[in-house]
């Protein structure tokens, strides 16, 4: 009876879990319903001017006694006088790029360069401060047509390098008219890689069969459950040769007197070899450009972010944590020393 009364507890306490797992799962489907469709995305400009003129503010307040702060109040007092307003100052419009491997990100590159060619003049200039290892080809080709909408309006384009800029990442950079790496970034990487598992051996050992029905001879070259053969394999890597003639091209029109034959290896390099070997055009952070360029320009940073209903925020969530997993292992297999 003890044994009945205890397993019945059991019982009792698994079902009890069970529920609550199911209300809480219900009341997650039920709020993000409530939520409705995803709604339209938002552009917010920031005035990074005014965030550097603050934390020059505040340094000097902490470091200079009163007499040297009244002195610099009062000479940045005559030199707003004498200047008219800081309206009459071109504009520098920052936008931040921070690829994943499917270029997700694009759809709101391709918004915050509309919102920026909408109000742009030649005399202003954009920078982008990319950092991306690379990804899927139609994804990058499509970001890098979105910075080549700047070079066609004769807006000067300023691409900036802090961390990395490989493959799809690379083919983004060169478009802009000067490249600025810092010395360590990891640059080049010019290259296709396409690779898949194949598990027919393993499906035959178990006696499972796997058909693949195709119009057109090379409709599917590569398969990961059917059985490969090599004319499949030369169509695949034909095609792989056809987009990495496409990538080498595509650098040769944007970079000028670059060797491109010696640099579409599928290497990469640090900032200060690739200045050496004309990949990028000074060795420099986003940071100092900045901060030079505050002294004569207005620095807006333009960023569009889509709404998105609770549901889509968790799926987002999981899904960016997937990729910064792989992207940290893809990561340390190629860029460590």
């Amino acid at each position: 009876m003890e044994f009945l009364y205890e397993y019945g507890l059991f019982i009792a306490k698994a079902v009890t879990i069970v529920v609550a797992i199911l209300v809480t799962i219900g009341g997650i489907v039920a709020l993000a319903s409530k939520q409705g469709p995803e709604g339209k995305g938002a552009l917010k400009i920031t005035s990074m001017s005014n965030q550097l003129d603050d934390i020059k503010h505040e340094i000097e307040s902490e470091i200079f006694d009163k007499d040297e702060l009244k002195k610099r109040h009062k000479a940045r007092k005559k030199a707003e006088k004498n200047k008219q307003s800081d309206t009459t100052k071109p504009n520098l419009f920052v936008i931040d790029f921070k690829g994943s491997m499917d270029a997700r990100e694009v759809e709101g590159l391709r918004q915050e360069v509309t919102a920026i060619l909408n109000v742009a003049a030649k005399e202003d200039e954009v920078l982008i401060r990319l950092e991306s290892p690379g990804g899927v080809v139609h994804g990058y080709g499509l970001a890098a047509s979105q910075l080549q909408r700047f070079r066609d309006a004769d807006i000067p384009l300023t691409i900036a390098v802090d961390k990395v800029a490989a493959s799809g990442g690379y083919m983004m950079a060169c478009v802009g008219n000067k490249i600025l790496s810092s010395k360590f970034a990891i640059i080049g990487s010019i290259g296709v890689l396409a690779q898949l598992p194949n598990f027919n051996k393993l499906l035959k050992r178990n006696d499972i069969e796997f058909e693949q029905h195709t119009a057109g001879q090379f409709k599917r070259t590569l398969t990961m459950f059917g059985e490969n053969n090599d004319a499949g394999r030369e169509k695949f890597r034909e095609e792989l040769e056809e987009v990495h003639t496409m990538f080498k091209q595509f650098i040769s029109d944007n970079r000028n007197g670059l060797d491109v034959d010696k640099v579409a290896t599928g290497e990469y390099w640090y900032g200060s070899q690739a200045l050496d070997l004309g990949l990028v055009d000074e060795i420099k952070t986003s940071d100092d450009y900045l901060l030079k360029a505050n002294q004569d320009k207005q620095i807006f940073l333009v960023k569009y972010a889509l709404k998105k209903n609770f549901a889509e925020k968790v799926g987002i969530a999981a899904s960016t944590a997937i990729d910064s997993v792989f992207a940290k292992v893809w990561n340390s297999i190629q860029f460590t020393k």
